[in-house]
C-alpha cells in the first residue's frame, strides 16, 4: 500500500465513523423514547413509561364514571387518575411514580433531539415532528385532567361531579387513543388529534425506517 493510499483510507474511515456518530446521535435518542431512559419505572423508554401511566388512568377514570351517583367513588378513583397524569400533585395512589405528563414531556424532548442531531435521516426528521405533536397532544391533555381533577375534588354532591367526572373519563381515553378533532374519520398526529398509541405507531415506523 502507498503512503498516498493508506492517507486516503483514513481519510475515508475518519469520514465513516464521523456519519456513524451523527447518526448514532440520533439513535441514541429515539431509543431514550422508544426503549430505555435511566430513571424510568423499570427504565422503560419514555413513550412506553407514558403508556404505561396512562393505561392505569384511563381505567380509573372508567371507575370514576361508573357509579355517578357515589360522591365518594368519583373523589376516590379521581385522585388514582391524577396520581398517575401527574404524581406531583399526590404523594399516593395507584400509579407508577412518573406519570404520563413527565414521561411525554420527554419523549416530546428526545425525539425532537434526534430530529435535530446532525445528518439525522428524513425519516426521523419526519416521524419526529409526528411523534413530538401527538406528545405535547398528551401533555395539555394532562394538564386538563389536572384541572378537572381538583375542581371534582372541590365538588360537594355528586350532581357537581357528574358532568366533570364523565370529562375526565374522555380526556384520560383520548391520552392514549387520540381524538378525531376535524371529524374526518381518523385520528391523526396532528395538534389536537393524536395520543400516544399515535405517538407509538410514528415511533416505530422511525425505528423501521432506521433499521433499529
Amino acid at each position: 500500500m502507498t503512503r498516498a493510499t493508506g492517507i486516503g483510507l483514513v481519510l475515508v474511515l475518519a469520514l465513516v465513523a464521523g456519519v456513524q456518530g451523527a447518526a448514532a446521535q440520533a439513535h441514541n435518542h429515539i431509543g431514550h423514547v422508544m426503549d430505555r431512559w435511566n430513571d424510568t419505572p423499570e427504565m422503560a423508554g419514555l413513550l412506553p413509561a407514558a403508556i404505561a401511566e396512562a393505561e392505569i388512568a384511563a381505567r380509573h377514570a372508567s371507575l370514576a364514571a361508573s357509579d355517578p351517583s357515589n360522591l365518594d367513588s368519583i373523589k376516590r378513583h379521581t385522585a388514582h387518575v391524577l396520581h398517575a397524569v401527574d404524581p406531583t400533585q399526590i404523594e399516593n395512589g395507584p400509579g407508577n411514580g412518573y406519570g404520563v405528563k413527565q414521561a411525554a414531556e420527554g419523549a416530546a424532548k428526545h425525539i425532537m433531539a434526534a430530529a435535530n442531531s446532525e445528518d439525522a435521516s428524513g425519516a426521523v426528521k419526519t416521524h419526529a415532528n409526528h411523534v413530538a405533536t401527538s406528545a405535547q397532544n398528551t401533555v395539555t391533555r394532562a394538564d386538563e385532567i389536572v384541572m378537572l381533577a381538583q375542581k371534582i375534588d372541590m365538588a360537594t354532591s355528586a350532581d357537581d361531579a357528574a358532568s366533570l367526572v364523565a370529562e375526565l373519563s374522555a380526556l384520560a381515553q383520548a391520552l392514549l387513543s387520540g381524538v378525531d378533532a376535524n371529524d374526518d374519520g381518523r385520528t391523526g398526529w396532528q395538534e389536537g388529534e393524536g395520543g400516544l398509541e399515535v405517538a407509538q405507531t410514528h415511533g416505530n415506523l422511525m425505528k423501521q425506517a432506521e433499521g433499529l
